[in-house]
């Protein structure tokens, strides 16, 4: 994982993620930024007045989800584009976790960016409102996963917005379409505040991944690996049978 792994119990889980797990992935109606179109938003945008404001930071801190909105079971994962470690959840481990438990109903993904160098040399910031763009076009876990089978390839390249582009064209996306969200400041508000909920959480590290029940305490994993996930949802699972 990098930087430092996350384990343990988080008791604000429920509040902060319960009212969000719904929403998916799109803009709210806040507007801190405003940049020209043609100018692409590369690293954090400044939310200082809403940083101490929970519920507020909550709202805007918009995550991507998976899977049925009623299912019992919430699977959450904060995680950066650069992180090599997401990377093998994302194209190793999350395939069965789709498999077993988002496609049959029993869990939904819900997916937090937490952009561990937000520097615009770094580009996972860019990276980061690229995929969220895919999105507007329904291509979020194709772009998603596009970025980290070429994580190497566009960390190392200078001109990461030509990389991004192009891995629009390879996941069938309108190429005018995407590169006028890329050029733009769109979803740098979200992305800013998915990175301030994550430090407010205390999370130190990618990924992280936290799992819970609707109306019930949650805790994060010491690990990302599938077979540890999915002890996780069925000690939630038998536990609401048992009730």
């Amino acid at each position: 994982m990098s930087e430092r792994q996350a384990g343990g119990s988080l008791r604000g889980f429920y509040m902060v993620f319960g009212a969000v797990a719904l929403i998916g992935i799109g803009a709210l109606g806040y507007n801190l930024v405003s940049k020209a179109m043609g100018t692409p938003a590369t690293t954090l945008v400044n939310l200082e007045e809403v940083r101490d404001d929970m519920r507020l930071l909550r709202d805007m801190a918009v995550p991507v989800v998976k899977g049925d909105p009623e299912a019992p079971v919430m699977v959450v994962v904060f995680g950066d584009y650069l992180c090599n470690h997401c990377g093998e959840f994302s194209l190793r481990e999350r395939p069965r976790l789709e498999e077993e438990y988002i496609s049959t109903g029993k869990a939904r993904l819900i997916f937090y960016d937490f952009v561990l160098d937000p520097t615009p040399e770094a580009g996972a910031f860019l990276a980061a409102r690229a995929a969220r763009c895919a999105g507007d076009q329904g291509r979020f876990w194709e772009y998603h996963d596009r970025l980290y089978r070429s994580q190497i390839t566009w960390a190392m390249e200078s001109d990461k917005l030509g990389s991004f582009e192009e891995y629009g064209e390879d996941v069938g996306l309108d190429g005018r379409e995407f590169k006028a969200c890329l050029n733009s400041d769109r979803y740098a508000q979200e992305v800013s505040a998915n990175w301030e909920m994550a430090r407010a959480l205390g999370l130190g590290g990618t990924p992280a991944v936290l799992v819970g029940a609707e109306g019930g305490m949650s805790r994060s994993l010491p690990n990302y690996y599938f077979e540890t996930i999915k002890r996780a949802i069925e000690e939630i699972l038998s536990e609401a049978a048992a009730n």
